[in-house]
């Protein structure tokens, strides 16, 4: 019997759950399956979902193919009307070990075919069932789901609400990871900075960084990953001034840099906000580097309201630039508003990602002739503190911190 073909589309934590389903399925014995981990984040993304599921059914023909993720979640029936599809689970049912002790080599006809409840119901989280995944880096589950209700997002309503990993569960796992050897650890969710709001004294992100940090005392480097910088709390800036093993790279949750169209979105800052927080952080730590979202093309975005999105690139000091040309959700409330044209749309991401290419190339030539401390990946690559991308001219240990100036730059990477 072969083992099961994986297939991931989406964001860091999927991985992760990608990383847990494995394991669920190999206790279960799961084989000869192709399960396609879904997301639902566009319209395009639905579409590759799609795509991925008939490329794998035609590669692996007899396997049944078992479908998961958001976009599951989401659009359970239009993954199930799907001829090469065989089952069809929501982001619960997949990490439960349950589901999987009912998928081995007869289960085809056996349960039902489609599995997937309210996640709105949903209240904690999955348990962990892996210390997180990577070969060099680990990336560490805190909280899923979202409170939110962004106009242009489906993401909680694949996700359901937000749910938190109490701190001494996370702590714990962080310490199994560093006894592994471990340098690197990610901290990952679906809204990171609403950690906390459902556990008992309502404690903040910052709190748990401060106490990860404080005991697990031998993690080199601790790392948070996209936040929403409105809800960055006191203790999380006292840890971005003071703590050096928390590294110095934020990516933000901006999506717009005009303030009628963060209005429309629903999102829960301004402008002045983004470029206040931005600079605060850098006051407190003048190495760090930021990343962001932008969407391009929002409904009834002007080529003014435009203008300020592109200038918010240089106003912030971004330098990894994630774009996202708008696409609209069904069931969204952006979806029913005045749509900008496709080839607007195209046009401003174009100008965007060019913005965000030459921020990045402005900031890669500020590194050469530093000293920085790399982990490295792999024998020629590795990444420093703010994440830059390294490219070695010779073999260096792999999964080791080392210390080493940066020649120049190539592409978008250092070189050492």
């Amino acid at each position: 019997m072969n083992a099961p073909v994986f297939a991931t589309l989406g964001c860091r934590l999927n991985a992760y759950e990608t990383e847990a389903m494995k394991e669920l399925a190999a206790a279960a014995g799961v084989a000869n399956a192709v399960v396609v981990n879904t997301c639902s984040v566009t319209a395009e993304a639905v579409r590759k979902a799609k795509q991925e599921i008939r490329r794998l059914a035609r590669e692996n023909p007899g396997s049944p193919v078992i479908v998961t993720g958001c976009a599951a979640q989401t659009e359970p029936a239009t993954f199930a009307a799907m001829p090469e599809v065989t089952r069809v689970i929501g982001n619960t049912e997949k990490m439960q070990a349950d589901t999987w002790r009912g998928m081995t080599a007869d289960f085809i006809g056996q349960t039902e075919r489609v599995q997937v409840d309210d996640i709105m119901s949903v209240r904690e989280t999955a348990g962990h069932l892996i210390d997180g995944f990577g070969r060099h880096r680990a990336y560490v589950q805190v909280q899923n789901g979202c409170d939110h209700r962004c106009t242009f997002c489906i993401i909680p309503f694949g996700r359901g609400n937000s749910r938190s990993v109490p701190a001494g569960v996370v702590v714990e796992q962080i310490q199994r990871l560093v006894d592994k050897g471990f340098q690197e650890v990610v901290l990952t969710g679906v809204d990171l900075t609403s950690w906390g709001a459902d556990l008992p004294g309502l404690p903040r992100l910052g709190d748990l960084v401060m106490r990860i940090l404080r005991l697990v005392p031998d993690l080199a480097r601790l790392r948070i990953s996209s936040i929403d910088s409105i809800e960055a709390d006191e203790a999380l800036m006292q840890a971005i001034a003071t703590e050096s093993r928390l590294m110095p790279h934020l990516h933000l949750s901006l999506q717009a840099g005009d303030d009628m169209i963060l209005k429309r979105m629903k999102r829960r800052h301004l402008r002045d906000d983004a470029i206040a927080f931005c600079e605060t952080a850098r006051g407190l730590r003048p190495d760090i580097v930021f990343g962001a979202d932008i969407i391009a093309g929002f409904p009834t975005e002007t080529e003014q309201m435009f203008a300020n999105s592109l200038q918010l690139i240089d106003d912030c000091g971004l330098t990894f630039l994630h774009v996202f040309p708008y696409s609209a959700r069904k069931g969204t409330p952006a979806a029913r508003m005045p749509a900008t044209p496709g080839p607007v749309i195209r046009d401003r991401a174009a100008r965007l990602r060019a913005r965000g290419e030459a921020a990045l190339q402005a900031h890669l030539a500020s590194q050469q002739g530093r000293l920085h401390h790399v982990l490295t990946e792999g024998p020629r690559m590795g990444r420093t503190e703010g994440f830059a991308e390294v490219a070695f001219a010779t073999d260096q240990p792999e999964g080791q911190i080392i210390t080493t100036r940066i020649t120049g730059w190539s592409g978008q990477r250092l070189t050492a």
